[in-house]
């Protein structure tokens, strides 16, 4: 699978010294799904709009299908959507002439049955003749996404889709967007829905104060980093760990009736022996015993969050 999308050294500084990227290098792969997972103002959307033609870039490269995005302008935004958080649309314009229109800004002939077909693959085909102000939030953020795909572009971005939506239009999305990808288009989408990244992305890329900490196939990346946690249910609560316990780093939950222990499931020595060993010679009994696996919305937390552990 070749790469359709490629930053090279990119980065962003304002004017008051805010840096908003730190050189960030980052391949996307022809037809995958990759989810941008960061906190607000890591730099998520300041990344998509340079690539996009909205921001200018203070330095660095982009390469759409091995083009530089520069100097092969129109062809670069012809081959990338954007569905953005912002709704901003003509509020008297009809679904019609808004998604018509866009298609026609990108250089594409009209062609009404495409047009049509979109609308109704949308579910918005019965509202095409509505004004923009008369639809609810969902159904705008429907036309914005048919909007983006109106010049047919191979790559689209979708800046928090989910954003303001009720769960059955966010579950249409997402067969939308699975549609997409089995047609080959590329999905790039940032998302605080982390759990949805779990479900639907291919790969996974963690950015934090501009800076990308973080690109691995997501299975790879929850084997890699994810972590399991041991949870032992005693029959006695306790009101604090055991003394002589401390190595492992165990916490109380649940008012003391649980112990908890995470370990490195892939590592040669878990210490879950030796942690039932030291308790059985303390007499501590328990009733239950009990293994989770980290999500990812747990490494990403724990991602964010190590520069700050470490300082």
């Amino acid at each position: 699978m070749s790469a359709i999308l490629s930053i090279r050294g990119l980065n962003k500084s304002y004017a008051t010294g805010v840096e908003a990227l730190k050189s960030v290098d980052l391949d996307i792969m022809q037809g995958e799904i990759f989810a941008l997972l960061g906190p607000n103002g890591a730099g998520k959307t300041t990344l998509i709009n340079i690539v996009c033609g909205i921001v200018t870039a203070s330095g660095g490269q982009v390469l759409v299908d091995g083009k530089d995005w520069q100097s092969h302008f129109r062809e670069a935004r012809t081959r990338i959507g954007l569905v953005p958080q912002e709704l901003h649309t003509d509020a008297f314009e009809s679904v019609w002439n808004t998604v018509n229109f866009s298609r026609g800004l990108f250089g594409r002939a009209r062609d009404p049955a495409k047009v049509e077909a979109l609308l109704k693959r949308l579910s918005l085909w019965d509202k095409r003749k509505s004004e923009m102000r008369f639809l609810s939030g969902g159904m705008k953020r429907r036309v914005m996404i048919a909007k983006a795909l109106s010049h047919e572009p191979d790559i689209l971005f979708l800046d928090e889709p989910s954003a303001g939506v009720d769960v059955e239009l966010r579950r249409d999305m997402w067969d939308i967007v699975r549609d997409l990808r089995r047609d080959g288009t590329t999905v790039i989408l940032t998302t605080h829905y982390i759990e949805e990244a779990e479900e639907m992305a291919d790969r996974v890329g963690v950015i934090s104060k501009g800076q990308l900490i973080a690109v691995d196939e997501k299975k790879a990346l929850m084997a890699r980093l994810g972590r399991k946690t041991l949870t032992i249910t005693l029959s006695e609560p306790l009101a604090a760990i055991p003394a002589g316990m401390e190595e492992w780093e165990l916490r109380l939950e649940d008012d003391g009736h649980q112990l908890c222990y995470a370990f490195d499931s892939n590592a040669e020595r878990t210490g879950i022996a030796s942690v039932m060993k030291r308790l059985g010679d303390l007499g501590i009994a328990y009733k239950d015993l009990s293994t989770r696996q980290s999500s990812l919305e747990d490494i990403f937390v724990e991602l964010v969050h190590a520069p700050e552990k470490a300082a």
